[in-house]
């Protein structure tokens, strides 16, 4: 089976951060937010998605 170093070490990365925050993903994000804000790097908001309704199904076509 092939391995791959870079990935690997993702994994690695991954999951030494995860456990820094004892799997919490709420607190991973809050982390990730307050580091983006104390970037000073502009960052992009955009409103949610409405959802689309799917296709009526009465059978027309």
């Amino acid at each position: 089976m092939l391995t791959n170093e870079i990935l690997e070490e993702i994994y690695q990365y991954r999951e030494a951060q995860a456990k820094s925050f004892n799997y919490d993903v709420s607190a991973m994000f809050k982390d990730l937010r307050a580091r983006q804000a104390q970037s000073g790097k502009p960052s992009v908001s955009l409103p949610p998605k409405q959802p689309v309704a799917p296709p009526s199904s009465s059978g027309v076509r």
